[in-house]
């Protein structure tokens, strides 16, 4: 028996417990299931720090995949691992209530200690040859607290079970609204941005979230699969900006929302150049119709105005879930 997250209590049938149990019943696979506790990690990393070979380690997390205690995604050439989301939740406990100060589960976490700092290094190397072009992006627009905070202003107190935010880059918006949701997703291109984001969440204490490399034109995740689906400074990037918006609405649950951030039009065509822009921003009809196509109404558009002339404005867009309203006034009519 156990409590899943909305405080259900959940029951695991016998043979199910026995095949977990089996699974987790092996001094490797159990400190692998610790590790993965603390986040992901790829063959790789598990090969670093627990001293195996990697067709050894490649056979124990097959064996936990096939137990459904984790989870494999790839990130191009990549295998990363992390606890199964419906994993049977008697595991939980048990994981969590290992003694960790002791080898080798001790030994164990000051590897990963060490390969965190290698990868916050590797990451910071790449992000370094970067900085200089989003130095300037960032000082043609408002700061970025006041665009935050707008943000959270937007999305008020309403609880979030789960959110993806499509284009996360590095991470900032992760940063900022995972700890508000009770799953968080990032979705990215490139491997080297994940890279990225995955030292900044964890340098914050998020190294739970989840991170994927794919297409923001076709994001692997099934239809309605969150509640808060985020695309931030993201569409200026895109050649069909209003499929990437209908693939996005796609994501949200019935009664759920959409957070769009971009700029507003302007005229610095040297961003196309210099920062490989394909559209100087939109207009917020645009944006709303786009929207409006695919089945989100815009409650509330924002713009953020520079106080420096020559600046971009950003602009937020807000959009809910046409469903909710629909279910809601049939509901009416029924009454009456």
């Amino acid at each position: 028996m156990s409590i899943d997250r909305t405080g259900t209590t959940a029951t695991v049938s016998f043979p199910n417990a026995l095949g977990v149990l089996r699974a987790a019943a092996e001094e490797t696979r159990l400190r692998i299931l610790a590790l993965l506790f603390e986040g992901e990690l790829s063959v790789s990393d598990l090969t670093d720090i627990l001293g195996q070979s990697q067709p050894r380690i490649s056979r124990h997390l097959k064996l936990l995949v096939e137990a459904g205690l984790i989870e494999r995604h790839r990130e191009g050439a990549w295998a990363f691992f992390r606890l199964a989301e419906g994993r049977a939740g008697l595991v939980d406990p048990l994981i969590a209530g290992l003694e960790r100060g002791s080898a080798p589960l001790s030994e164990d976490r000051a590897r990963l200690d060490a390969v965190r700092t290698q990868r916050a290094e590797t990451a910071k190397t790449f992000f370094a040859r970067l900085a200089p072009k989003w130095d300037r992006l960032r000082s043609l627009h408002v700061p970025e607290a006041t665009v935050e905070a707008a943000v959270l202003a937007a999305l008020g107190d309403r609880p979030v079970r789960g959110l993806v935010d499509l284009g996360t880059g590095t991470g900032r918006m992760l940063g900022l609204l995972a700890p508000l949701a009770s799953r968080a997703t990032g979705l990215d291109s490139s491997h080297a941005m994940l890279s990225v984001a995955r030292a900044n969440l964890e340098r914050m204490g998020l190294s739970r979230v989840d991170l994927r490399q794919g297409d923001i034109h076709a994001p692997p995740f099934p239809r309605g699969s969150f509640d808060l689906v985020v695309v931030h400074q993201v569409l200026h990037y895109l050649d069909d900006p209003a499929r990437a918006l209908r693939e996005a609405a796609r994501l949200v649950a019935p009664g759920g929302r959409m957070l769009v951030v971009d700029f507003a039009p302007h005229d610095l065509e040297f961003l196309r150049e210099a920062q490989a822009h394909r559209r100087l921003g939109f207009a917020a009809e645009q944006i709303a119709g786009w929207l409006d196509e695919a089945g989100l109404d815009t409650i509330e558009t924002r713009d953020l105005s520079p106080t420096d002339r020559g600046q971009l404005t950003v602009t937020l867009w807000l959009a809910a879930d046409k469903r909710a309203a629909t279910e809601t006034d049939s509901a009416v009519r029924a009454v009456a």
